[in-house]
């Protein structure tokens, strides 16, 4: 990658680039299914050498792996901690980049791109919104 351009690929507004800002850096909350962690990591990269902070998910592995010794209830408990725990997150950022993935967003990250509005949060898509069929 050649990150002398990524901060013109993903200029925030009003974000100076990385060589020059003297000023606390925007805060951008990364959205988006985790079935897509990769793309978490990659524009997480991309941002943070772009002089921006990056607040993503904490934890990059399947449902599958992260739930398999929990009955049912634990298992609702710690999917709602973790989504009330990325929402102090967006309390937290400047705005929100949605990373719909192949045009995908699932119910969660509705909910996400509904409380970061509902907050006065600017959402941002990494794709085009219009293009969305989610």
């Amino acid at each position: 990658r050649n990150y002398m351009n990524v901060c013109t690929r993903h200029r925030v507004p009003g974000q100076e680039c990385c060589e020059k800002h003297m000023v606390m850096p925007k805060i951008v909350c990364l959205c988006g299914s985790t079935r897509f962690w990769e793309t978490f990591r990659d524009v997480g990269l991309d941002l943070t050498m772009a002089g921006i902070i990056v607040l993503s998910i904490g934890i990059a592995a399947p449902d599958s792996m992260l739930f398999s010794r929990l009955d049912n209830d634990a298992m609702r408990a710690v999917k709602q901690m973790l989504d009330d725990l990325h929402k102090r997150k967006i309390d937290i950022a400047n705005e929100i980049l949605v990373l719909n993935v192949n045009r995908y967003y699932g119910e969660s990250t509705r909910g996400e791109i509904a409380y970061a509005s509902a907050n006065g949060k600017p959402v941002r898509w990494l794709y085009n919104r219009e293009s969305a069929d989610a």
